[in-house]
Order: C-alpha cells, then sequence, then structure tokens
C-alpha cells in the first residue's frame, strides 16, 4: 500500500502591513484543514504583513512571535505548515519560508531570487542557499514567488530527493498564465508534486488572482483555487509519483554530463 499525505493550500486577500487580521485569518484555515485532516498546509508569501516596504523592519520584529504561535498550531494540529514571513537581518529583510513541523523549526529558506521589477532588492537581502527539509510528511524543496521562474532551483531540489515542491506566492494580475504554465512545468518536467499558494484580491496597489493550486507529477491540477479566498486540498499519492517515474524514466535518462 503506497503512502499518503493529505496536502492543502492556503488563499486568502493579505491586510497589507497589518498582521492581526492576517493570523486570525490563517489561524481560521488552519483549524478547518486540521478537522479535514490536512497533514500539510501551504501558506501565501509574506503572508503576515504583505510587501508593506515603509514598515517591513518593525514588522518583521514580530516574526519571532508569529512562528512560534505558527509552531504551537502545527503541534496541536500535527501538521507541516510552511509560509514566508520577513525575518530581520541587519538593516533590511530576509523573505524567508519557515518549515515547522509537529511544532518543530525543520529549517527555513531564504529567497533567492528578488523581484528586480518591483524593487525587492532595495528592502530585502537575498538568500544563497536552496533548502530540502525532511519532514513527516515527505523530503520537501521550497522556493518563493519569482523563484518559480529559475528551473535550476527546482532540478537541484528534485535531484536532491524533492518530493514535494511548494510555493508560497504573491503573484498578481495580469501574469496569471505565467503562474499556472510554469508550476505545471516545474510538476512535469521534475515528476513530483507541487503545493503552490497564492493570495487573492486587492493588496496595495496590486490585484492577484489566486489561483492556487495542487498538481501531481504529470501536470495534472488535482485541486485549483479560484479568484477569491479558498482553501483547497487534495490527496497526493507518493506511490503514483514512484510509477510515474518507472514509466518515464527522465531522471534515470538525464545527461548532466553534456549540458
Amino acid at each position: 500500500m503506497s503512502r499518503t499525505i493529505k496536502a492543502a493550500a492556503v488563499q486568502f486577500t493579505i491586510t497589507l502591513g497589518e498582521i492581526e487580521p492576517n493570523l486570525a485569518q490563517v489561524r481560521a484555515a488552519l483549524a478547518e484543514l486540521a478537522a479535514a485532516g490536512v497533514q500539510l498546509a501551504v501558506l501565501p508569501e509574506m503572508w503576515a504583513t504583505g510587501f508593506a516596504y515603509k514598515d517591513l523592519n518593525q514588522l518583521a520584529a514580530r516574526t519571532s512571535e508569529i512562528v512560534a504561535e505558527i509552531a504551537a498550531l502545527s503541534a496541536q494540529y500535527s501538521m507541516v505548515i510552511i509560509g514566508s514571513l520577513p525575518e530581520p537581518h541587519e538593516d533590511k529583510v530576509y523573505n524567508t519560508a519557515y518549515i515547522l513541523d509537529n511544532g518543530e523549526l525543520k529549517g527555513k529558506y531564504r529567497k533567492i531570487h528578488l523581484f528586480s521589477l518591483m524593487q525587492e532588492d532595495r528592502s530585502f537581502d537575498g538568500g544563497n542557499s536552496w533548502l530540502l527539509a525532511e519532514t513527516s510528511v515527505g523530503r520537501i524543496g521550497v522556493f518563493i514567488c519569482y523563484d518559480l521562474r529559475f528551473p535550476e532551483l527546482a532540478r537541484r531540489l528534485a535531484v536532491e530527493g524533492a518530493e514535494i515542491l511548494v510555493v508560497p506566492g504573491e503573484w498578481p494580475k495580469p501574469r496569471q498564465e505565467h503562474w499556472r504554465t510554469l508550476l505545471r512545468a516545474r510538476a512535469i518536467e521534475n515528476q513530483l508534486f507541487l503545493v503552490a499558494s497564492n493570495c487573492c484580491g486587492v493588496v496595495g496597489k496590486l490585484d492577484f488572482f489566486g489561483m492556487s493550486m495542487i498538481i501531481d507529477p504529470k501536470g495534472e491540477l488535482l485541486a485549483e483555487a479560484g479568484y477569491e479566498p479558498q482553501n483547497i486540498t487534495a490527496v497526493i499519492d507518493f506511490g503514483e509519483m514512484q510509477a510515474w517515474r518507472e514509466q518515464i524514466p527522465c531522471f534515470k535518462d538525464r545527461k548532466p554530463a553534456s549540458y
């Protein structure tokens, strides 16, 4: 009998620069998902604050207490919870995804690729290393939003043994077809599961389309959200991933020495 887990993506409209209403939405979502037997929940990018650039350093000072609360919920619900928050670092911050597993911090990934179009590099420091986390639900590779446009990162995680890629995002209109296509491509080319959480609605000056997704190793959508706040769930069957990799043995047929 193959190993299965129930995964979810949490999609909501982030209140820019105000932690309490965002925390309230996440608390409610996690309680609902726990009641449904979810073991892995992915939250959007910068889910507690949004990109409130003027107040980032002040807001980042509260990240440790937010992480402590979400860790407590992950222990209470026996759940792996992943989402990104501003992490203090000198006079800037990192955009950091925290991997919380049954109350334990299993790792944190600092966003490597900063979106220069939105001047993220002026307010954030970029990370410089990938993360593969061993968790109670499997081996999880993490990338954040703009990282999705860099297939080298996803491939590295897959080669190192990732079973699931998770993508916290704040991906706005009008580039929803890029989001959809890139997510499916990363799942197809690496033959693994992908759970992506995007925010939705108007946040500051940007309009976010939602479209959070859970995708299987063939690139088929197991679940997809619309434009409104919504939690989506799907069962991930690792036996299906193994069977697909045996049917089309891309990893066996790779020739990395030639390219």
